[in-house]
């Protein structure tokens, strides 16, 4: 049994674009489907859908590739761990390898990115960094 579901997801979605993979596929939760769709926002991956019903649904991400054929995601740094909790008031949101990377937080607003956590002024826990 996975006890850390985010870490669990971009460490697929990592893994899989080292083997350049197209698609991969996990079991359904909410939070895993919202950060799947930031980080289609985003651009880190192609497209987000799901299938099945009940305990059978399941998330299936389609990976991104630039025009050189190499995965869109570089690294992932989980941050804040089942562990240890990690907190960011909005005064300490800083950008991620020069504006190169995305911050992700679970807000009272919801999943957010690094910069729509500022303009909304709102922190919360600091999930990961991608680049």
């Amino acid at each position: 049994m996975v006890t850390d579901s985010i870490a669990d997801l971009i460490t697929r979605i990592k893994n899989a674009g080292m083997v350049r993979k197209e698609k991969i596929e996990m079991p359904y939760s909410k939070k895993r489907n919202s950060i799947a769709q930031k980080l289609r926002v985003a651009n880190y991956i192609d497209n987000v859908e799901t299938q099945g019903h009940g305990i059978k649904k399941q998330l299936i991400i389609t990976l991104a590739y630039n025009e050189e054929g190499k995965h869109k995601v570089k690294d992932v740094k989980r941050i804040s761990k089942p562990g240890r909790r990690v907190y960011v008031g909005v005064q300490d949101i800083r950008p991620i390898r020069n504006n190169h990377g995305t911050l992700f937080l679970s807000t009272p607003k919801g999943i957010l990115t690094g910069d729509e956590a500022r303009k909304g002024h709102v922190g919360g826990e600091a999930l990961f960094s991608i680049w």
